[in-house]
């Protein structure tokens, strides 16, 4: 099954949900579905831009670029440039499926694509002075280096697996 036949058994499966919701009190279903409604579209520009930037990955970058990079050649650096890339990035982890996606399907190495995920969720470099500001430059540095470390292993641990 692929990801059209997920995303639609998923929404039969919410649908379902729904009717038994309305049946059991139909105003807090009409909230929900409010809810649900106002959620989307506050997402709907970031997922537009994401879209967006997958469609130019896959049409500027060519497959031998992110291979050369990002690709088993030389292990350690797809590793290590697939987490950083993940650390400077920034928006809700749903982003980065779709932009792992397009590495994958363009010759990256599967544990750097993992790193970058992981990375991504975990490490926040773009909010490093947020946290260094709450927490302390101490705590941030060594929370963000430990994750980032995490994340690089955890890539190297999946990819044993694939």
């Amino acid at each position: 099954m692929g990801i059209r036949g997920i995303g639609l058994t998923y929404l039969f499966l919410v649908g379902l949900v729904y009717i038994w919701a309305f049946r059991r009190d139909p105003a807090k279903a009409r909230d929900s579905i409010k809810v649900g409604a106002s959620s989307l579209l506050s997402l709907l520009p970031l997922l537009v831009a994401i879209f967006a930037l997958v469609g130019l990955f896959q049409e500027f970058l060519p497959p031998q670029l992110i291979e050369s990079v990002l690709g088993q050649g030389n292990r350690f650096v797809s590793l290590l440039v697939g987490g950083l890339a993940g650390a400077i990035s920034i928006g809700p982890p749903l982003a980065s499926y779709p932009i792992a996606g397009t590495l994958l399907s363009n010759g990256a190495w599967p544990p750097a694509v993992a790193a970058f995920i992981m990375s991504w969720i975990s490490v926040g470099m773009i909010t490093l002075p947020f946290e260094a500001k709450v927490f302390s430059w101490r705590f941030a540095l060594l929370r963000n280096g430990l994750t980032l470390g995490a994340a690089l292993f955890s890539g190297l641990l999946l990819g044993g697996f694939l």
